[in-house]
């Protein structure tokens, strides 16, 4: 074994002889440091004995280690800036000399070094997912409720929330724009900036001039953060015990229970104002709405398909059981009789058709829908409160809204002593006794004696002249 003190120019000289793939070059200073080298590469090695065997470590290329350690400065500010081969060397002999194995030391630290990094890289994930929790608006998560709640939801429902929740500003034509919801001033705010006080604030607010809104408002949006504590995404942010507060849920706005409903002595002012339109659709839909006490919707959605003059029965949509059958009454079918005449008839030619060929004419068909609207985009109805409201102003009647009609026919009911329960399956209103659930299955032709009953009072009161054909 040659050992001399290593110098860079002994490394230099030293090489490789032609009849050996490599040869040892060892330190006198270090007595475990050597160069070694092979045909084109000269590397500092390691080597020591370690529990009987004999260990080695190359440590690096020769022109990239040097071979005693850079320092800079002097006395207590000495400071290594490169590590040399000896004092490599030295350290891994100090370490063998305790019994430890280099080789797995470095296995462990890089291993540790690892970890730390995937540690690091993970926390700077964590804190960029929080940064972008953090910055998620009340908006973002509200779109996401809805769409993750929608399809559970109805037509009605879903049309309350996107209303209540509007930005406003939409051109309504004539200078006219759509005012902000109540929610709108909440949309802006983070989610995670939502307190009990903002809430209360909020309410306080809006209050003063749309209470009801307010009211109903709040209840849709205490039911969105009960389902944000329930998302993974959102559930850190919003805590629904700490939101809604006694201090908040005091604040909600009472609303009164609505009592408008036409009474007896009402029947005959109310059908002479509405029956007064040239329009047949809007006074058959607010007549049709009093005589079955559907609810507003469900009788707008009504479709030629939906009508059976054969059975006699109407299948209306239900916002508890999806739809229900009830009985098509005399007088109701005679107006929906009108209403299919009229819209199974083509409309005349206007000047500028008949100049065109009949083959190239536009194709027409009749509406699917009962009460059609020619200027609505859906093609049905959309508005009748006007005409409504116009009629009530001119029979001097108090205000009463649709749904009030509904209401009408449930309290007109009792004058002919019709059954709750009957009255109820009519109405779609959801059963509340328990033999009304599991024990109650009337027929249609029970359904219709009493309801033809009901609309004949009606009539007589409203000075109708009806005959109810053989």
């Amino acid at each position: 074994m040659d050992r001399v003190k290593l110098t860079p120019a002994r490394i230099r000289d030293f090489t490789c002889p032609p009849d050996k793939t490599q040869a040892f070059l060892w330190d006198t200073e270090a007595p475990r440091l050597a160069v070694r080298a092979t045909r084109g590469a000269k590397s500092y090695i390691f080597e020591a004995k370690l529990n009987r065997q004999t260990i080695r470590i190359t440590l690096g290329d020769t022109n990239s280690w040097v071979l005693n350690s850079v320092w800079s400065g002097k006395g207590d500010d000495r400071q290594e800036i490169q590590r040399g081969a000896r004092e490599e060397a030295s350290r891994l002999a100090s370490l063998v000399d305790q019994g430890l194995d280099p080789r797995q030391l470095e296995v462990e630290r890089r291993e540790a070094a690892r970890r730390e990094q995937e540690s690091q890289e993970a926390e700077a994930q964590r804190e960029a997912e929080e940064a972008i929790q953090q910055a998620i608006t009340v908006e973002d998560a509200w779109k996401a409720y809805l769409t993750d709640r929608s399809p559970r939801w109805s037509e009605r429902h879903l049309r309350d929330h996107l209303v209540l929740a509007r930005l406003g500003g939409e051109d309504l034509g004539k200078d006219k724009k759509t005012t902000p919801g109540p929610l709108a001033a909440l949309l802006p705010l983070r989610l995670a900036d939502l307190t009990a006080t903002t809430l209360h604030n909020w309410q306080s607010h809006e209050a003063t001039t749309r209470p009801t809104s307010t009211a109903i408002s709040f209840r849709l949006f205490r039911a969105f953060l009960r389902w944000c504590a329930e998302q993974p995404e959102y559930h850190s942010l919003v805590d629904p015990a700490a939101l809604l507060t006694k201090r908040v849920r005091e604040a909600v706005p009472a609303i009164k229970t609505k009592d408008d409903c036409l009474q007896k002595e009402q029947l005959k002012p109310w059908f002479a104002a509405v029956r007064e339109n040239v329009n047949p659709v809007i006074p058959a839909y607010l007549q049709i709405l009093l005589l079955t006490g559907a609810r507003r919707e469900e009788l707008a959605d009504l479709q030629w398909t939906n009508v059976d003059f054969t059975w006699k029965s109407l299948t209306i949509g239900d916002k508890i059981e999806g739809e229900r059958i009830i009985p098509l009454t005399p007088y109701v079918a005679s107006l929906l009789l009108d209403l299919k005449i009229r819209n199974e008839t083509p409309p005349p030619l206007s000047r500028r058709l008949r100049k065109i060929p009949a083959a190239e004419r536009p194709p027409w068909s009749p509406s699917p829908w009962v009460f059609t609207s020619k200027t609505a985009a859906s093609g049905r109805l959309q508005e009748p409160r006007i005409f409504h409201n116009r009629a009530l102003a001119a029979a001097g009647l108090p205000n009463i809204s649709l749904h009030g009609l509904r209401r009408s026919f449930g309290t007109l009911a009792e004058w002919v002593e019709m059954p709750v329960g009957i009255t109820a399956q009519i109405m779609g209103h959801k059963p509340s006794a328990l033999a009304e659930k599991h024990y109650r299955r009337r027929p249609l032709d029970l359904l219709r004696s009493w309801h033809t009953k009901l609309e004949a009072w009606m009539l007589q009161e409203a000075g109708i002249d009806f005959a109810v054909d053989a």
